[in-house]
This record gives C-alpha cells, sequence and structure tokens, in this order.
C-alpha cells in the first residue's frame, strides 16, 4: 500500500491512499426475466393473468477493465438499471455469470458503492455526518476527521459541511452523495441516472466533476444515462442496448482525447449521429 498525491483542480494536493487496482468486470451470457405476478386482471377486457415470463436481458457478454468509466445507453426500460443491480449484487435472480476479479459476485458489498437514482443523503444528518457514514469503522477520530475533510474538498463542498440536504441544491446533493461513496474508497462505483432532475448548467458542472472526480481516483465506474452526450463525454467504454429485451448493440472503447468537443472531433460527433439513429432519432440535434 502507497500514497500519492492527487490534485484538486481550486484545492492544491489532497493526498489519497492508493491501493491494489480491483474492479475488473465480467458478465457472461447474462439472461435476465421478470414474471407477471399479477392476480386479477387490468380491466374486463385483459386475460387473466397467467404468470407470464418476460424478458429484460438476453445473453449479454461484456468485460469491463479496471479504472474504466463505462456508460451504459439504452431506451427506457430496457434493463439497463437492472444490469446495474445485477452486477452490483442486488439481484441475484438470473442465469449467466457475474465475474468481478475473477470471483462469482453474489452480493452486495462494501467495495461496491451503488449512487441511486433519486437522492439518498440522511435528511436529518449534515453534509459532514453523511460523508462520515462510510468511515464509520475508522477508530482514529483525527485519521477520520482528515478522511471526511479531504472528500468533501474533493468533490468542491468546503464551507458546507454542516449544512443539511434541504439547504444544499440539487447539484451539491449529488456532490455529498458522490463524497459519501468516494470515503468508502470502493473498487467499483455504480450511479443510476446521476444528473436527472437537475438543470441544464447544474448538469453540465456535475458532469465536468465526475469525470475530473474519476480521473483523480482512478476507480471502476459503471454510470446508466439516457443522455448520449454525456455518455460519449464522459465515458472511456459506451455501451448501447436494444429495446427489451435488451441485446447488446454496441460496445466501443472510445480513445478520444478530453476534454472532448463535438464541433472540434468530427468522429466523435459522427458516433453521436450514429448513436442516436441507433435508439431511433434520425436527426441529433
Amino acid at each position: 500500500m502507497g500514497h500519492i498525491l492527487i490534485k484538486d483542480l481550486n484545492k492544491g494536493f489532497i493526498e489519497q491512499s492508493k491501493k491494489q487496482s480491483m474492479g475488473h468486470v465480467i458478465i457472461k451470457n447474462l439472461n435476465k426475466e421478470f414474471i407477471d405476478r399479477r392476480k386479477k386482471s387490468r380491466c374486463r377486457s385483459d386475460a387473466v393473468p397467467k404468470h407470464n415470463r418476460i424478458p429484460v436481458l438476453d445473453n449479454i457478454n461484456l468485460e469491463f477493465l479496471n479504472g474504466e468509466m463505462v456508460c451504459i445507453l439504452g431506451p427506457s426500460g430496457c434493463g439497463k438499471s437492472t444490469l446495474l443491480r445485477i452486477v452490483a449484487g442486488f439481484d441475484n435472480a438470473f442465469s449467466g455469470n457475474v465475474l468481478i476479479d475473477g470471483k462469482a459476485h453474489s452480493g452486495p458489498s462494501s467495495d461496491h458503492i451503488f449512487v441511486f437514482q433519486h437522492s439518498s443523503l440522511f435528511p436529518w444528518m449534515t453534509v459532514k455526518e453523511n460523508v462520515e457514514l462510510g468511515l464509520r469503522a475508522m477508530k482514529d477520530q483525527e485519521e477520520k476527521e482528515e478522511k471526511i475533510q479531504e472528500y468533501i474538498d474533493i468533490v468542491d463542498l468546503g464551507g458546507f459541511e454542516m449544512h443539511y440536504p434541504h439547504q444544499l441544491s440539487g447539484g451539491m446533493q449529488r456532490r455529498a452523495e458522490l463524497a459519501r461513496a468516494l470515503a468508502v474508497n470502493p473498487d467499483i462505483l455504480f450511479m443510476d441516472e446521476p444528473f436527472s432532475g437537475l438543470d441544464f448548467l447544474t448538469h453540465m458542472r456535475a458532469r465536468e466533476e465526475v469525470v475530473n472526480v474519476h480521473q483523480f481516483i482512478g476507480i471502476t465506474m459503471l454510470i446508466v444515462t439516457h443522455d448520449i452526450d454525456d455518455a460519449l463525454v464522459m465515458g472511456d467504454r459506451i455501451i448501447v442496448f436494444s429495446s427489451r429485451p435488451a441485446r447488446v448493440k454496441m460496445a466501443r472503447k472510445l480513445d478520444f482525447p478530453r476534454p472532448r468537443d463535438f464541433e472540434k472531433q468530427p468522429e466523435l460527433n459522427e458516433l453521436r449521429s450514429e448513436i442516436f439513429l441507433m435508439l431511433g432519432v434520425p436527426h441529433a440535434v
């Protein structure tokens, strides 16, 4: 175990523990279906439910390398979030295999942290107290205080340590959730629609901060999004699903340099148009 210094854009140098690179994900022949468990018809013309099986994911085969930011796109309801929950260990009712660092993954782990689509900050806790949750096992109080402040500074929330969630903007709440997730020092960070509900400018700033944090920390991130531009600007790898039952329509590594600009990078803009068309929108706007 060594230490490296990472530089926040505004806050100078922040000391961050560096552990062995982890977070290699392999998904083999993954299939998932739901069962219609209704006991009554929805209306008189509706047939009596027969507990039909509804296929959601169809023979998914993917690999995500250590430290990659992977963005997953697809039509609404196709199974993107379902895949995320399976890999995170929250859903074990599937066929196929999910391997993380060469081991079969069968349940949630403190090394694999999930940031949900809607705010999950505890409203009765301050920003500092929420971030501290990930460090509650740390015995050295002085070291714990340093770590809490470290992660708060990484997401640029210095000065808001004693604020409650309702006193923060939507973007600041997202950053506080990110700080709490990073404080655990996970191998994999799962994010389900992390920018939903944010106004345009806050969305852009939050996106930039997630990219910066990923470059600083270097952990594997799996992000579900409906926003094609977000996926192309952020991702090291992009996955595009078909409509349900979801199949992989595209799995591509993005080698475009950052910061990415659709106007200055014609190949990136062409890929953007291709994905829009693939998802049923003939003209990217």
